[in-house]
């Protein structure tokens, strides 16, 4: 058996399902970031453990979850709101924690985007930490999401998990990116004036988390971005091929790009600005 975490921000649609496909688990903990909605009031109804915890980045709130939320099992997985986890993936994540090499695993999504798996342009399979030790595995900041750090030799789980990017409407899909590309472009100066890249593990990299972060430090160095990103997701990935679907995804994700240079240029203009004042006093 394994612990549950699941994430929550005013998911008063998604948090009913995600608990119901989480209940293959007997230990569930809703970590709430103070919604606003019926979230909370929702989640009451199930047989879970409910904390709230005001919302600083994804980084912390994972790192104080793990800290301040004590599981019932040695073994956790982080889910959110708006995934689902099947009967499949738990059943190998269970016999996956038998395994005494690792200490964790990542696990692929499935993107579901106007009710359509997007199988080409969103670099399936994209894997990311979801069940681990608990006390081997903490997170830091990395633009509007987070890095894990692991204390340990990790794996890959075969099995996915499906994730409705959607679920709850193309507003609040596009509020919530206005939001992330704030933070992608506070990341994005900082990467261009500290930052480099890994040429070794872009091209040599161990697995496709080594080998998918080091083209992001490298997309962050691509002149016209949000161009270059609609031309390798729908044609070089083959986004082509996921229909009505693929074509608004590819077009979503330029226009987000696209949405963090403007917020580049704005903080690094603001700051001349500051710069030149501070000059004249």
């Amino acid at each position: 058996m394994l612990s549950i975490y699941i994430l929550t921000y005013n998911e008063e649609v998604d948090i009913g399902p995600c608990i119901k496909s989480a209940m293959l688990s007997d230990d569930i903990m809703v970590v709430d970031s103070c919604s606003s909605d019926r979230t909370v009031e929702i989640a009451s109804c199930y047989p879970v453990r409910i904390v709230e915890h005001a919302f600083e980045s994804h980084g912390k709130q994972r790192t104080w979850m793990l800290d301040s939320v004590t599981p019932k099992y040695e073994w956790v997985y982080i889910l959110e709101a708006d995934e689902r986890m099947t009967p499949e993936l738990f059943a190998e994540c269970v016999a996956a924690t038998q395994n005494p090499d690792y200490i964790g695993y990542y696990v692929a999504e499935r993107v579901m985007f106007m009710n359509h798996w997007i199988r080409y342009s969103t670099q399936y399979p994209r894997y990311q930490m979801r069940l681990f030790r608990h006390g081997k595995v903490w997170f830091t900041d990395y633009g509007h999401t987070e890095r894990e750090v692991c204390n340990g030799t990790t794996s890959f789980i075969k099995e996915t998990y499906p994730h409705y990017t959607c679920s709850k409407g193309l507003t609040r899909w596009i509020e919530k990116h206005n939001r992330y590309s704030t933070d992608e472009a506070k990341e994005t100066v900082y990467q261009l004036q500290k930052g480099d890249v890994n040429w070794q593990d872009l091209f040599l990299g161990k697995s496709e988390v080594e080998r998918r972060r080091a083209l992001k430090d490298v997309s962050l160095r691509i002149p016209a971005r949000p161009l270059t990103r609609f031309i390798y997701t729908y044609f070089f990935l083959g986004g082509c091929l996921d229909g009505q679907a693929g074509l608004a995804w590819c077009t979503l994700q330029a226009f987000y790009e696209y949405l963090i240079l403007l917020k580049v240029w704005e903080m690094k203009y603001s700051r001349s600005q500051q710069s030149a004042v501070s000059s004249k006093h």
